[in-house]
């Protein structure tokens, strides 16, 4: 795509905000231009904007695929995000153990049970663990109370731990970053940790070192729209 204006600004419409690129209004994929609640967020779309190539793609453009998503694709099917997000919470990676070796099991238990911990803690949610292979099967309720927590957030929080949750592979880890209470870089190393244990005893791939360099950037991409994403 080739960029077609000067300067984006944010303004205000009655109780929203919106970037115009020149006179022009940036527009969601709907055609409907798009307008957000939040001052910050407003502003921090018009600079990715300002800060666009000559020749740019949408992924450049991180704030405003999360706006648009929140806006065109969180709000009107917020149930079926919530039901899809709460899955990963009865599946999630720090409830799936390794029998062996002892090194990797002590990692697990080092780097996965305080986030357990307080994950039980802050939201009174148990999650059971299990080793091996075998899925693991939560208490009947548990789904419910993960998405009981997720009905309470705002449609761009949602869209924030749409990147967040899959992107980790782990709910309470997705949930910890959103929160403040965990930094990007280590909730990545953390939840990469059988990836790299591996590397360290087989060596490093080229593609998979740039595949977790792009998980890195999406979730701190995420953790910034909903740093943002208040009034």
């Amino acid at each position: 795509m080739k960029r077609f204006w000067a300067n984006a600004s944010p303004y205000r419409e009655g109780g929203l905000f919106m970037v115009h690129l020149d006179s022009r209004p940036v527009k969601m994929p709907s055609g409907a231009p798009l307008a957000v609640p939040y001052p910050a967020l407003a502003a921090a779309i018009a600079e990715e904007w300002n800060s666009a190539g000559t020749d740019f793609l949408p992924n450049d453009l991180p704030l405003t695929q999360l706006a648009c998503t929140a806006l065109e694709r969180v709000a009107p099917q917020r149930r079926s995000i919530i039901t899809q997000l709460a899955a990963y919470g009865s599946n999630d990676l720090l409830c799936y153990r390794a029998d062996g070796p002892g090194s990797l099991v002590a990692r697990q238990h080092a780097q996965w049970d305080p986030w357990l911990r307080w994950f039980d803690a802050v939201y009174g949610i148990g999650l059971i663990t299990t080793n091996g292979l075998m899925p693991v099967t939560q208490l009947p309720w548990t789904e419910d109370k993960l998405a009981m927590l997720l009905s309470a957030r705002s449609d761009y929080d949602l869209a924030g731990l749409g990147v967040l949750i899959p992107a980790l592979g782990s709910f309470v880890l997705g949930l910890a970053v959103s929160e403040g209470a965990l930094a990007t870089d280590t909730a990545c190393t953390i939840a990469a940790l059988d990836e790299l244990w591996q590397i360290e005893q087989w060596g490093e791939d080229t593609n998979e070192h740039i595949r977790r360099a792009k998980i890195l950037a999406d979730v701190k991409d995420a953790r910034r729209f909903i740093h943002l994403s208040v009034p």
